[in-house]
């Protein structure tokens, strides 16, 4: 089984905005409701590929109830804990001459809610995948994802999909893959990558961190992938026109995964990888299964 961590899921509120206007009535012209999160998106692009999770994390409050159940009519499986102060946050996100987005704080999660978590990942069998993405919540430790993975059994396989300190601290752990891009790549050393040879030497030193497998995105120059048996991977963007890049990290990560566990080829999994990254780049929202695999024939 699959397993994705959430640790501050949200409601993303989407609206369009004709030449907003700071201090006056403004109306929109379209609206949609999204299911946010890092580890959220991994299950449900997992979803479209065929692939069950369980999507694990903390909720609260109506807008708690509105995800599980939103996620429950996708066919994607939750087991979140809940959490008894606060609400799951809505994060606005308003597109206009100018993109804002006032994102919400979540709920307060306490020692016993995170208690409740720990003995849950406890219970994950060596066949079993954990997804740890996103950031950690300003209530909860920064070693948070630490002791996640310290509740771990040795051999579950472990993803992680976070920004430098948090991905740099978990490099001990032996990670099967880890996801940065090029930018974040870069913020990990203190420099700035200009070439794809950087990109693989600085790859290599996560790999001597302890990271098995990284996956560097790239945007517009595609991706590149260092994996465990020592072979440098290379793979081109995907054709087609960038709607909306919110999630294409998160599709890429999922596909991947999918990919691997399909038939444990490294090659096929960056493939799969980048075909979901850039299916849900394309359109707005994450992608659906037929735009997966259209994006996959161009490749």
């Amino acid at each position: 089984m699959i397993y994705t961590v959430t640790l501050n899921p949200a409601l993303d509120y989407v609206i369009q905005v004709e030449h907003f206007k700071p201090g006056q009535i403004n109306r929109n012209k379209s609206e949609n409701i999204y299911f946010g999160g890092k580890g959220i998106n991994v299950s449900c692009i997992l979803n479209e590929l065929g692939f069950q999770s369980t999507a694990l994390g903390f909720i609260a409050g109506f807008t708690g109830k509105a995800l599980s159940d939103g996620l429950k009519q996708m066919g994607i499986v939750s087991d979140f804990i809940i959490a008894e102060k606060g609400m799951t946050r809505i994060n606005v996100k308003m597109k206009s001459d100018e993109e804002t987005e006032i994102n919400g704080t979540g709920p307060v999660i306490s020692d016993e809610n995170f208690e409740e978590l720990k003995n849950k990942i406890r219970n994950l069998s060596a066949d079993d995948t954990l997804v740890l993405s996103g950031s950690i919540p300003s209530c909860m430790a920064s070693d948070t994802y630490e002791k996640i993975i310290e509740c771990l059994h040795e051999d579950v396989r472990l993803v992680v999909d976070a920004e430098k300190d948090l991905l740099l601290k978990v490099l001990k752990y032996r990670p099967f893959l880890i996801k940065p891009n090029n930018l974040e790549l870069g913020e990990m050393f203190g420099v700035k990558i200009t070439s794809e040879d950087e990109i693989v030497y600085y790859a290599k030193k996560l790999q001597e961190k302890g990271a098995r497998n990284v996956l560097v995105s790239m945007a517009k120059d595609g991706a590149v992938l260092l994996d465990e048996n020592g072979n440098v991977s290379r793979m081109g963007v995907a054709e087609g026109t960038v709607v909306n890049s919110v999630g294409a990290g998160d599709s890429m990560v999922a596909g991947f995964l999918a990919g691997y566990l399909e038939k444990g080829d490294y090659a096929w999994a960056l493939k799969l990888g980048t075909a979901c990254g850039g299916a849900t780049a394309f359109h707005s929202g994450l992608a659906v299964k037929e735009e997966i695999m259209a994006v996959l024939e161009t490749l």
